[in-house]
Formats: C-alpha cells, structure tokens, sequence
C-alpha cells in the first residue's frame, strides 16, 4: 500500500483518525497540567486540496467534503455527532480563516492548533522533503519540536517524555509488507518505557487476515485497556481495495468508547459508498480486575 498523504488527505480514513486525534487532545486538556503529543508519522502538516496530487484522487471530496461545504458549514448532523466532530472541525476552520475550505490539516496540525501554552508536540518524519517543509511550517514555535527521522526510532527515543503525561500517534504509510508487525513491535517497546501513555495506532482496512493477526498479537502481548474502533465504506471482505479505516487505542480516555460509537455511528451513512459500510468499537483487550 503507497500511501503519500498529499493524495489523500481529507479522505475517509483521515476524517476518522483525525476526528478522534482531535478528542483524545480535549479529553487530555481536561486537567491543568501540560501534555506532549508525540507524532511518529507527521507528514508535512498541512495540504493544500487546490493542489494537483489531491485534485488527482480527489479523495478529500468522499471525506471532509462530505462534512463541511466549500463555506466551511457543516452539513445537518445529530447532536451527538455534531458534539464529537466540534475540536477537529475547530481545527478545520482555525487552518482557512478566510472561511472558504482550502486547506485539510495533518495530524501534527490538527494537534497544534488544539494546544494550549502548557502543552507540547514532537512531530517526527522520515521522508526527507517532507521533514523540511514540516520544519519549516513551525519554524521559529517554541512549543513544536519538529524532527528528521524514522518515526519507530523516535518512539524509542522521545518515550517517556519529560511531561509524563501525553499521547502517541503512530501512522505509518504502510508501504513495507511487513509494517502491521513492525507497529505492534514498535508499540510494545514504547509501552514497556511508558506504560502510562496515551497510544493511537491507525490501520487501513484491507488484509484483514493481517488485521486480525495484528490484534491477537497486541491482545496476547498482555497490555490491558486495549480499545478498538474501525469504519469501513464498503464491503470489507475485499482484500485489494483500501475499504477502511482503524484505530487500537491504548489507555483510552474514560468512557471514550460511547463517545466513539457516537462518533462512528453518525459517520457511516455520511461516509459510506454502499450498503456494505458499518462501523465497530469493542475492546481488543479490557483492563483485567485485580486478583482476590
């Protein structure tokens, strides 16, 4: 799978990862201290949907388009909806303040904007030309740290970070064939330095023998509080078409599995491309009760 996000951004898979970046962000902004948000994966940060890689795919129209309109008004959502769309469609609108949709923020972006003084964000790429226009997108911010390299050896260098409170995006491209087992191994060494980190670990739906061989190892592994969430477009039984999106959330906030199901339930008939899109959120593994 070549997945350079300057063709994708915006799409399905970007709507949902992000929408749930983007609560994960507010949920840790419920308490004083400052929080770091390390993104292993950061691409460039922002992308331009005039340009011609998204004018190509023109992905972004089946995802946030199908949102919010040229206007940046968001299409007739249920309250629910609407409650658990409100930090990324804030993190939307803050990156077009002449109100027209133009620009889709990447990850590291959508964290920035829904900082405050206190926090701080570690935004890692390994792509060379990418890194420098993600360098110099936060040139001169003292609260962005924004570095060239592997993103999986960073999660090995930046974990724990000196906040002691945070949330680790990991978001591979997936071009290496054996990238799902390179995650799970990359996550498993973090989580040993730093058990009591927030973990988002996004996934395409599409092998989903892979799929499945990737959570039984993160079940068997023993890491409790292990919360999975997947929306897909269509049938997901079809091995060569990229039919969904997934995230294996570990040390979920509290309760964010209702505000997810809220979230996933309200997205597929927005998102869905026929009868077989649908949505699940279940916990890969829970936290276990102490022994008596």
């Amino acid at each position: 799978m070549n997945y350079r996000h300057a063709y994708h951004a915006g799409n399905f898979a970007d709507v949902v990862k992000h929408a749930v970046l983007a609560l994960l962000i507010e949920r840790l902004k419920a308490k004083d201290k400052g929080f770091r948000v390390i993104d292993s994966h950061a691409g460039i940060g922002l992308y331009d949907l005039t340009s011609p890689l998204a004018a190509k795919t023109g992905e972004w129209e089946r995802g946030v388009g199908k949102l919010v309109g040229p206007d940046l008004k968001a299409v007739m959502l249920s309250a629910k909806l609407a409650d658990a769309l409100a930090p990324y469609l804030a993190a939307i609108r803050a990156v077009n303040p002449d109100g027209r949709l133009r620009f889709y923020p990447g990850s590291p972006m959508i964290a920035r904007v829904l900082m405050r003084e206190v926090d701080r964000l570690t935004a890692v790429e390994l792509n060379s030309d990418d890194a420098k226009l993600l360098m110099s997108r936060f040139a001169g911010d003292i609260q962005v740290k924004a570095i060239e390299l592997d993103g999986y050896l960073a999660l090995g260098s930046f974990v724990p970070p000196k906040e002691r409170r945070g949330l680790v995006l990991v978001d591979p491209p997936y071009e290496e064939q054996n990238e799902f087992r390179t995650l799970a191994d990359g996550f498993l060494k973090a989580y040993e330095r730093w058990p009591t980190g927030v973990y988002a670990l996004w996934y395409p739906v599409k092998d989903l023998g892979a799929v499945k061989n990737f959570h039984k190892r993160l079940h068997d592994s023993g890491v409790q509080r292990l919360l999975g969430a997947e929306l897909w477009v269509r049938d997901r039984a079809t091995p060569d078409t990229f039919n969904g999106t997934g995230l294996v959330l570990c040390n979920p906030p509290w309760k964010l599995e209702d505000t997810l199901e809220s979230l996933l339930a309200g997205l597929v008939p927005l998102l869905g491309e026929d009868s077989g899109a649908g949505r699940r959120v279940w916990w890969i593994r829970a936290e276990e009760a102490p022994a008596r």
